[in-house]
């Protein structure tokens, strides 16, 4: 855990108004835009001008949240994007702890500006760049620890529905709907406080998990049809290639927790989840292991990736199938040497 004084946060949000820009990782997920735009709401009603900033576009299914409308996209108009953060009197950076989480380019423009950053995240070995970092790995994810640092502040009462929806949003999401081993008794008391609220729970799941297209069930079937054993490992892995993701016209978002079939197999604690992204030039590469092996350590020994203890991601610059052989051989020599 490595917290700043809550107070020094407290002031900092409090009037005169001020001029505050809101970034989420790269290929934002619930929690990133959740926590982003719960925080965005609260920014709002404390009289503060507020911009969001996601890198590049947010999954389809998130497009519903209250607020979204209003998220720029960093890739779309760049000097756009710029213009703001340069002009922000402080930048705010949610559920992510290093500035190339942002992607290469636009990380280098943010370690090149002078102004203050606050870091509110959940993941392990945080960076140095921020004046104020908020960093708890014991969080189930950042909407949470959000949550927590307004408690402390005496501010909950600025959470109205749609900024609860937001944070419920990235708790239920990165808890995977509570059954990861970080769901507390606090998360549900933040949850029931939430509902309190008036969120609309059952409205949410339903958004989230259970309007998926057609094309989205025809892509899962063709991933699961690439799911594969490391025999004598208790690994596993699947992947699509970019022919895949063409024939079932994919969107963004498609693949979220397509990583979790290869993990549900019984026996095994490890799987990797590959996509060929062909545009971009890299394999992206999602981790999920469970119990005590550390998928965290792993990505970022092999694959410049890092995250969680049980859920991480990376990239490969080689092609796929050279980049799942890499893996396949990895797990055979050194799968071991990751049990914590």
């Amino acid at each position: 855990m490595k917290h700043t004084s809550i107070d020094t946060l407290k002031q900092l949000i409090s009037l005169p108004a001020k001029t505050f820009a809101i970034i989420p990782h790269r290929n934002p997920d619930g929690d990133a835009i959740g926590s982003s735009l719960g925080l965005y709401h609260v920014l709002k009603q404390l009289g503060h001008k507020v911009e969001v900033i996601s890198p590049n576009e947010y999954p389809n299914f998130l497009a519903w949240m209250p607020g979204t409308a209003a998220i720029k996209i960093y890739d779309f108009n760049k000097p756009a994007g710029q213009h703001i953060l340069k002009n922000s009197d402080c930048i705010f950076t949610l559920d992510f702890n290093i500035l190339s989480r942002t992607g290469d380019e636009m990380g280098a423009f943010l370690a090149s500006l002078p102004n203050d950053f606050v870091m509110i995240d959940h993941h392990q070995m945080p960076g140095d760049y921020a004046k104020l970092t908020f960093s708890d790995t014991s969080f189930g994810s950042t909407c949470e620890l959000l949550y927590s640092l307004l408690e402390q502040m005496d501010l909950t009462d600025l959470v109205h529905q749609e900024a609860a929806t937001c944070i419920y949003t990235g708790i239920v999401t990165d808890s995977g709907s509570f059954r990861f081993p970080k769901t507390t008794a606090k998360t549900h008391q933040v949850v029931a406080a939430l509902i309190e609220k008036g969120i609309d729970n059952p409205k949410i799941h339903h958004a989230l998990f259970d309007n998926s297209s057609f094309n989205r069930l025809q892509l899962m079937g063709r991933a699961l049809q690439h799911l594969h054993l490391i025999p004598d490992t208790q690994a596993s892995y699947l992947y699509l290639n970019e022919e895949d993701l063409h024939e079932f016209s994919h969107q963004k978002g498609d693949t979220e927790g397509l990583v979790n079939y290869g993990l549900s197999i019984s026996g095994i604690d490890l799987t990797a989840f590959f996509i060929e992204r062909k545009e971009e030039g890299i394999i992206k590469i999602s981790f999920r292991s469970s119990g005590n092996l550390d998928v965290n350590l792993f990505a970022r020994t092999y694959f410049e990736g890092g995250g969680h203890i049980n859920a991480a991601g990376g990239k490969s610059t080689l092609s796929l199938d050279e980049t799942i052989q890499r893996y396949i051989d990895i797990v055979k020599q050194h799968k071991q040497d990751f049990y914590v």
